[in-house]
Order: structure tokens, then C-alpha cells, then sequence
């Protein structure tokens, strides 16, 4: 009886072993597929480096690097190479405007002014209030204007420079390293009634009216959190949004990461771009690596069900709330569903088929997060490399594709 008995315990153990090579085959079979679909449109040569993922509500899917994070030295683009995600990074400024209310140091439709050191106002409406909640749905009627481009981007310290393109598409420009000044002299400077750029700040739209996307605004937001908790936001998010989520290679500034992992960035596959930071870094300056934005987009979509981590389900809600209708819009883009320019909760953006989340460029610099609400599948793209054409735009939307095609396959 024994025997027989450890006989059928072997046949157990051996069918279970054989069910999970299979499975293991399986698995290794659709990510080998995924994989070299994605390094068939890399080898266009149109991205020099890029990393993608994709991940639901439980844990990171599926993640990779391609190409070249340093075309010169042959360098990896892995899943643990940093370089900064542009307006993708407009996201955590939502999340910090909520932890922040959650904590009593701010209200969301508290006005700016209470929280200010200068006077904020739009000079066509100049008793209208510009509130929280307005920068947060890009309502305030704070536009950027060319300042933003020409003052906000300013070299590394201590870099080469020999065969670097110092502007950027021929209007942003890279200033010296020892001229730049803090975010709060460039908002007043920018803002202010007598602040020396302020030419073209402000919209002809009366505050709260009409969705007009502002970086200077995202960026006021935070100076605000900044007023409101007396931290500056790389410490506030440091401390309540990148360490609960144990997103160790991610910062917003060179002195918070390993630099040895930043990627070189590039204006087209033969153009390198200088290492650069920005005044108005929480507009899009957050630092991060594919596998580090994965376990934030997981704790999104945890949240968007009422079970993250970092915010309340309360404070989750009014991040994923939309809170605009079509009379606040001059036109909606219905052509990409991951435009998120179709709707807004708290500096998170809707698609008009309702896929949440947010797109970034900067020089060097692609994004772009999103996942469904249907079936809390999400995918994010971070590229090393500029595009501005169609064939670019196709191999773009291209890999996001193919990532779409495997997401539900990764599912275990």
C-alpha cells in the first residue's frame, strides 16, 4: 500500500513538474514572439533606444529594452536605464496635489493667491480667482509663452559638449549651467504683473472656462505644494509617491539617481543632444527606468479600483474623476485614443474610448502610459529618440500595437 501509494504521489509530482514546463514553454514562446515583432520595427533604425512594459493591477507583465542607450559606446537600453519621461511626469504632480489635501496642507479649490509670495492673476479677469483645481484640468487660462521655451532648459554641470547640438529644434534652447535660477523666480518672472517674461501669459479665456494645457501652470502646482507642506516637491514625492513604491531609480534631479544608468538622448538617430535639467522640472523632469514606472502605473491602476497604496480610495476617486465636459473645449481629439487631451481628472488625461493616462515629449524624449479600465491592462513606451514624421508616428503607435496584440496573452 505504501508503494502504491508513493507511486501515485511521483505520478503527481511528475505531472505537475510537466504541466509547469509547458507552461514555462508557453510563456517563453509569447515573449519571444512579442520581442522580436518589436525588433523588427526597432530595426528601422528610427529609435536608437527604447523600453516598454506592460502591466495590470498585480504586477509588472512584461518588460524590455532595445537598441542603444549610448549609440556610441554600444551601450543596452535595458529595463533599469533611467533618462526623464517628459509630461508622463505631469502625473505625479496629481498625485501629489492629493496626498497633500489628504494631509490638510491644501484644498483643491483653494485659490492659487492664498498660497503665493507674488500676485497671480489673469489681466483680462483680473477679480476672476485661478484655483488649484484649474491648474490641475488646465482651465486657469496660464499659458507658456516663449519664455518657456528659451529660459527653462539649462545644461548639466561638467559634461562634454564636443559635437553636442546646443538648441533644440531651433527654438529650445539649452542655457549655461551657472545662469540658471530657482522655480520660484521663474514663475514670478513669468506670472507676476510686473514679472519681466510676463508677455503672453495669460489666455483670453476667463479662469476655469476652457481646458488650454499649460506646463506653467503643472509647474505653479507644485510650487504650491511646495508653499502648502514646506518641502520642496522632489522631497514630497520622494517621500509619499517614489519610496512607498519602492521605485529606487527614479528622482527628479542628476544628484537623486546612479547617472552611470542615465541614457544619452537624441534629436534623431545621428543627432546627440547635451544632458539637460529644467526650472519647471515637474512638468516633466522625473528621472525613472521602465521597470520603476511600471510598479507606479500598477499602483494606478490599483488605485483606479479602489486598492492602491498611496492615496486613499477617497483621494483616488477625485484623481480618476473627469472633470470636464465639451463645453470646456474649443476642440476634443477624437482621432487618438491616447491623446489625453480629451478629457482630465487631476493632471491625469482620458482618451476619448476613455483609456487613462498622459503622453510626453521633450528634447530627446517620447512617452507615453495608459491603461484600460476595462480590463486594467496597461503599456508605457519610453524612448531615447525624437520623431516628427510619419514613418516615425507608424513605428511609434506601431510598437504600442504589438504590445496590445500580446497584453492578455501575458496574463497567467
Amino acid at each position: 500500500m505504501k508503494g502504491f501509494l508513493l507511486l501515485i504521489a511521483v505520478y503527481v509530482l511528475a505531472s505537475c513538474n510537466a504541466q509547469k514546463n509547458r507552461q514555462f514553454n508557453i510563456e517563453k514562446h509569447i515573449r519571444e514572439s512579442l520581442n522580436t515583432e518589436i525588433n523588427t520595427i526597432y530595426q528601422q533604425g528610427i529609435f536608437n533606444g527604447f523600453a516598454v512594459s506592460v502591466v495590470d493591477g498585480e504586477s509588472t507583465l512584461y518588460q524590455q529594452g532595445f537598441g542603444h542607450s549610448d549609440v556610441k559606446s554600444k551601450k543596452q537600453y535595458t529595463d533599469h536605464t533611467i533618462q526623464n519621461i517628459a509630461s508622463v511626469s505631469k502625473t505625479f504632480v496629481g498625485i501629489a496635489l492629493l496626498k497633500a489635501q489628504e494631509l490638510g496642507k491644501l484644498h483643491l479649490d483653494d485659490p492659487v493667491q492664498k498660497y503665493l509670495p507674488f500676485k497671480v492673476a489673469n489681466p483680462n479677469f483680473p477679480q476672476a480667482n485661478i484655483t488649484i483645481r484649474q491648474l490641475a484640468t488646465h482651465t486657469s487660462s496660464i499659458t507658456d509663452n516663449e519664455f518657456y521655451l528659451s529660459k527653462n532648459y539649462y545644461l548639466k554641470q561638467d559634461q562634454k559638449l564636443d559635437g553636442v547640438k546646443l538648441n533644440f529644434d531651433d527654438e529650445q534652447i539649452f542655457n549655461p549651467s551657472d545662469s540658471i535660477i530657482p522655480m520660484k523666480s521663474f514663475l514670478q518672472n513669468v506670472l507676476a504683473e510686473n514679472g519681466k517674461w510676463n508677455k503672453n501669459s495669460f489666455s483670453s479665456h476667463q479662469p476655469g472656462s476652457m481646458y488650454e494645457y499649460s506646463n506653467v501652470g503643472t509647474t505653479l502646482a507644485a510650487f504650491i505644494i511646495e508653499q502648502a507642506t514646506g518641502k520642496s516637491f522632489s522631497d514630497f514625492t520622494k517621500e509619499y509617491i517614489l519610496k512607498p513604491l519602492q521605485m529606487n531609480d527614479s528622482g527628479w534631479k542628476f544628484e537623486d539617481i546612479n547617472f552611470s544608468k542615465f541614457s544619452r538622448l537624441y534629436e534623431n538617430p545621428e543627432t546627440v543632444l547635451p544632458y539637460y535639467h529644467s526650472i519647471t522640472y515637474p512638468d516633466g523632469g522625473l528621472i525613472t527606468s521602465i521597470n520603476d514606472l511600471s510598479k507606479y502605473l500598477s499602483e494606478l491602476i490599483k488605485g483606479y479600483n479602489g486598492n492602491g497604496t498611496i492615496l486613499t480610495p477617497e483621494s483616488y476617486r477625485e484623481y480618476f474623476k473627469p472633470q470636464l465636459t465639451a463645453k470646456n473645449f474649443t476642440e476634443r481629439n477624437e482621432q487618438n485614443p491616447y491623446s489625453e487631451s480629451y478629457n482630465t481628472g487631476i493632471f491625469i488625461g482620458y482618451g476619448y474610448t476613455g483609456y487613462i493616462g498622459h503622453t510626453g515629449g521633450d528634447p530627446g524624449v517620447m512617452s507615453i502610459l495608459f491603461f484600460d479600465p476595462k480590463n486594467n491592462l496597461g503599456r508605457i513606451m519610453v524612448f531615447n529618440t525624437n520623431f516628427s514624421d510619419k514613418k516615425g508616428n507608424d513605428a511609434f503607435y506601431g510598437i504600442w500595437n504589438v504590445l496590445e496584440k500580446y497584453q492578455s496573452k501575458l496574463r497567467k
